[in-house]
């Protein structure tokens, strides 16, 4: 049931939230043993939570479920690692805080990778176990996508909002940064660390975003009748999978179809460099916002956090410079890939989720958008030759997100009205 229809059902009084509340606890109960979304369930204080929600505030009812690298005083923040485990802070993140202010009902923890970077933590794809769900809002988006949560919070340092969205068939919003409040969220790379959705469908994200932002014009609304979409393929498109190849001509023929001007842009000759300043400004920034855990004895983090970490600080306060002066236009370089057009179409992941648990994924298509600070929005539009969910990415100017989410669910109609044939 989507967070649009749980909050009017409940200011309708046709349902409570209690009830809600139930219905969830039972597709966890169902769900969970198998694909291990969540690393703590709460479900007494869900339950008080949900029997004195007020049912005309914006959010009544809709369940969330917590990524484990936001804090939270009445539940363990174990930021995905045994070093953190059973810790709890003495407050909520003001995310969560907004949240249970406008209705909200939170179920849980989700588990996330170590310090939301790239060791794996327990949580399957509900699309197929045997595959990861991705990282790192693995847990998040696993929920979402297996019907035990309305709403996932995640965070995207890198591209852990949209690339497991994409793994799991669900929607990833990433708002432009600073957008959602970040305070109370374990900092890796301060210049890019961006809190974000993950949801069922578009119109979810754009009615939770807007509440939680207090950003009314985010609520969902009709996208310009000529919508102007860019396909933009990006200068590392041979590491893209044959299925994402289809899934980006199948989005771009629905929109064809639906009325919208679409055009292929070209790939600017600036574009390519900024994987090296994405890595530079994330390589300079994570191991000294890990100072601490990275002085811990031997076996308190895993060999994967340590060589990830290793690989990151090699990165020179030069280049970390450099990057930062390169970055003072984000705008205008966005405007410049753009081109003109309302919004990009471009991939969300390299292909299907990869086989195993050993690894989430590469972020080679998310980097970019993440350092330039525009919003995305990951969507569902195929399934690949294994059967797994494949998606596209949606982008769009910085501080444009409300025209991005519109374009998004002009998107999602478009394609949903290609595959029903009307």
């Amino acid at each position: 049931m989507p967070a649009t229809e749980v909050a009017a059902s409940i200011r309708a009084g046709r349902r409570t939230a209690e009830d809600i509340f139930w219905q969830q606890m039972a597709c966890i109960e169902l769900a969970e043993p198998e694909v291990g979304a969540w690393h703590y369930v709460s479900p007494d204080t869900a339950l008080a939570e949900a029997q004195h929600v007020d049912r005309f505030l914006p959010l009544a009812g809709v369940t969330f479920g917590i990524k484990d690298v936001i804090d939270t005083a009445n539940m363990p923040t174990g930021y995905g690692s045994a070093a953190y485990e059973g810790s709890r802070p003495v407050w909520d993140a003001p995310i969560v805080t907004l949240a249970r202010q406008a209705g909200g009902v939170m179920l849980g923890k989700t588990v996330c990778t170590e310090f939301a970077m790239s060791s794996p933590g327990k949580t399957r794809n509900p699309a197929n176990l045997a595959h990861t769900p991705g990282g790192s809002s693995s847990g998040s988006c696993a929920a979402v996508a297996a019907g035990m949560v309305q709403v996932g919070f995640g965070t995207q340092t890198s591209g852990s909002i949209i690339r497991p969205a994409a793994y799991c068939g669900v929607v990833g919003y990433k708002p432009s940064f600073g957008m959602l409040n970040r305070t109370g969220v374990k900092v890796l790379s301060d210049s890019l660390d961006t809190v974000g959705l993950i949801t069922g469908d578009v119109a979810d994200a754009a009615l939770v975003a807007s509440v939680l932002a207090e950003r009314p014009e985010l609520m969902p609304r009709a996208a310009p009748r000529r919508l102007r979409v860019g396909i933009f393929r990006g200068s590392r498109w041979h590491l893209a999978l044959p299925e994402t190849a289809a899934a980006l001509e199948q989005a771009a023929s629905a929109l064809a179809e639906a009325g919208c001007m679409t055009r292929r842009l070209p790939v600017p000759g600036f574009f390519e460099g900024l994987y090296a300043h994405h890595d530079a400004v994330m390589g300079w920034e994570t191991p000294r916002s890990l100072a601490y855990e990275r002085l811990l004895p031997a076996g308190k983090l895993t060999a994967v956090t340590h060589a990830f970490l290793d690989q990151l600080s090699q990165a020179t306060l030069a280049s970390y410079d450099a990057a930062l002066g390169a970055l003072e236009t984000r705008a205008g370089l966005l405007d410049q890939i753009l081109d003109g057009c309302d919004v990009l179409l471009t991939p969300a992941a390299a292909g299907e989720a990869p086989l195993g648990l050993e690894t989430t994924g590469d972020p080679v298509f998310n980097k970019v958008w993440t350092l330039l600070h525009g919003p995305c929005v990951a969507l569902p539009v195929c399934k690949g030759p294994l059967g797994l969910p494949v998606g596209v990415q949606i982008i769009g100017r910085l501080g444009g997100d409300a025209d991005v989410l519109a374009a998004a669910a002009f998107i999602a109609g478009a394609l949903a009205a290609q595959r029903g044939g009307i």
